[in-house]
This record gives C-alpha cells, structure tokens and sequence, in this order.
C-alpha cells in the first residue's frame, strides 16, 4: 500500500499525498484492537488538501510581507540582512509548535473507538507559548531540565484530550521521569571522559571511549523516548479507566537500527545502477575526446539525455523505496509493538460515556503540512 500510494504521489506531483496519509492512517487505525475493537480513522482527504491550501496563503502572506518589513528595517538600522534572518527564523519557531498542536487536535478530533470520538481542545497558541519557555530552560540548564519539559507539555495536551465526554487526566510529578534520563548522563560521562583522553594525547583510547559513547547516547535517546511514555501513560487516567504500555527500549532501537539499514541497502540498488550508468557514459566521452571512434561522440551527446530522464527515475525510486520499506521495516512493526504492549483496566466506566461534538477543525494538518511537522503517520 506504501509503495503504491506513494507513486501514485509522485506521478501526481505530491497532490495525492492527502489520499495516501488518509489511506494509510486508515489501515493502521483498523489494525489496532484494543479489547478486541478497531480504531477508526475518519479523516477526509479533500479537508486535508483544503487546510492545506489556507495554510500556504497565510504562510505566503507571513513570508512575503512580514520578511519584507524584516528586510527593510534589517537595512535600514543594521546595515545587512543578518538581523532580518535570524529574526524571521526566530517567528516559525512558534508557529512550528502551533502546528505540532493542531495537527495531533485534527487526528484525535477523526479518530474513534467504540464509536465515540476523541478530541482535543483548542490551545495551540498556549502550547507554542510554553514550548518556547520549557525549550528556554531546558537549553540554558544544558538539559538538566529535560524531563520537566517532558512532562509540563504531555500533562498540557492530555489535560485536553477527551474521550467521548470524559477528560483524560495526566497525574504524577515531573521528578518521576528522571530515571529515565540514566543512560544519557552515561553516555555524557563517557563522552567527557572522551574529550579528556583526546586532551591527554591518547588517541587509541578516545576513538575507544567515542565509539562507546554514541552508542550509549543513541540507546540512552531510545531508552528516554520509552521510558518517559511508560511512566507517563501509567499515570494517566480517563474517569475509573487507567491505562498501562510496557514496550521494551532495546526492540524499539533494534527494529530502527535493522529498518534503517535493510532500507538504505535497498535504497541504494538504483544509485548503483546510476553510477554504472554514469561511469559507462564517462568512459563513452573520454574516448571520444581521444578520437579512438567518431561515432561516439554522437552516442554521448544522445546518452545525456538519457542519463538525465534515468537519473530523474533513479531519484524516484529512492525515495518510493525508502518510504515504503520505512513504513513495513520500522513505521509498522514499532506500531504493532507499543498496541501489543497496551493494556486497560477499569473498563467498567467506559458505559456512562457520551458521545461529543464533531469538531470541525477546517484547516486539518494545514500548517503541519506547509512546515513539514505532519507528515509521519
């Protein structure tokens, strides 16, 4: 379905783009059974494509006008356009979050269970506010408040989420997710320890202890990434109904390790066949400059051509190869793990609850779209 929906992407210029997250969410939502009963999606392609369209336009007007005004005020004090840059840079920062909030609204306003909704109520604008701060914090404590961050904007969003009419409730303390930070601070000291073997002169022993850091810091990255989510959703609740996932760090980065490499293996098939390609047609114009056959000057200039409508292919089919495999090697085994992993108790409550209104949501994953934040599934 990947490699299928994605050429149909690419041979419509990406316009089906919308059609293809639509269908694909679809298949993963029906693939999750939490109690025996799918997920549904039900997002329509055509609001998608409209939110998009609005975004584009406001986006336009942003970079257009506002970034002129930066120019012009840039020139005008500071004699260059640096100032204007970083500025500009420094206002989608905001918008960056605002769209990390809204997209995750739209997928939970189309997304049933039972056949009750679930939603999220508006407040990207508060998000994005407090992104910038905890960000703020987190980089000038040099990560040392990482997991304050972690939990003040998961509590922010799941205090909005609803099912039905019921409020899902993040409870627990920001102190609880330092454990989870273990392996990072390993993988620091081993990276200072690094730094401190290559002062001293030892090159052996810090190509060593360099190697060992990555690897740390790399598990240390995944171990935090499911650790946090482990402790998050056990303190979360939805009425009498508490939820549980217990995924396991070391199948989480083995899946990403072995996804990625089958993935770029195969993604490299065609560039192999382009480069054969181009050396073949290199061979073709040296011997032509050296007069060893006249006709092949001939051949050359047909080749190029050639070479370029295949060199278009060749970067297609990347691209469809490295989406497709992504999504059968990484996307949905990772998926399948965490639903497998999930677990809810106190079921009993889920009969008291309503359904709530449908939220309209017109400009979908507009932003997400235009800023490139909403393009997973």
């Amino acid at each position: 379905m990947a490699l299928r929906t994605g050429f149909l992407t690419v041979i419509t210029l990406g316009l089906y783009r919308f059609w293809m997250k639509t269908r694909l969410r679809r298949w993963y939502w029906s693939a999750i059974r939490i109690g025996g009963t799918p997920l549904e999606y039900v997002g329509d392609p055509i609001e998608k494509l409209l939110g998009f369209l609005i975004a584009v336009v406001i986006l336009a007007f942003y970079i257009g006008i506002v970034n002129l005004l930066l120019m012009f005020a840039s020139f005008s004090l500071f004699q260059g356009n640096t100032i204007a840059y970083l500025v500009s840079l420094a206002g989608v920062v905001p918008l960056w979050f605002y769209a990390q909030y809204r997209a995750r609204r739209y997928v939970l306003a189309r997304t049933r269970w039972r056949g009750l909704r679930f939603g999220l109520e508006p407040g990207a604008w508060g998000y994005a506010a407090r992104a910038l701060w905890h960000w703020a914090l987190t980089i000038l404590t040099a990560g040392l408040l990482w997991p304050r961050m972690t939990f003040w904007l998961e509590k922010y969003r799941t205090d909005r989420t609803s099912y039905g009419t019921e409020r899902l409730v993040q409870d627990g303390r920001w102190q609880m997710l330092y454990p989870a930070t273990k392996w990072l601070f390993l993988g620091f000291a081993l990276a200072a320890a690094t730094a401190g073997a290559a002062v001293s002169g030892n090159l052996r022993m810090s190509f060593g202890l360099g190697f060992a850091a990555a690897a740390v810091l790399a598990y240390g990255l995944v171990y935090y990434r499911v650790e946090t989510l482990r402790r998050l959703t056990a303190t979360k609740r939805l009425g009498d109904l508490r939820l549980t996932v217990d995924p396991s760090p070391r199948r989480i980065l083995f899946i990403h390790v072995f996804g990625y490499l089958l993935a770029g293996l195969a993604a490299s098939i065609p560039l192999g066949a382009l480069g054969l390609v181009l050396v073949a047609a290199q061979s073709v114009d040296t011997l032509s400059h050296m007069g060893v056959d006249g006709d092949l000057a001939v051949l050359s200039g047909i080749d190029r051509w050639v070479i370029i409508a295949f060199s278009v292919a060749v970067y297609f089919a990347v691209f469809l190869l490295w989406s497709a495999l992504t999504h059968a090697l990484i996307t949905m085994p990772v998926t399948r793990h965490y639903a497998e992993t999930l677990r809810i108790d106190g079921t009993e409550g889920l009969r008291s609850i309503r359904q709530r209104p449908r939220d309209e949501h017109i400009e979908a994953e507009g932003f997400a779209e235009a800023l490139d934040v909403g393009a997973s599934i």
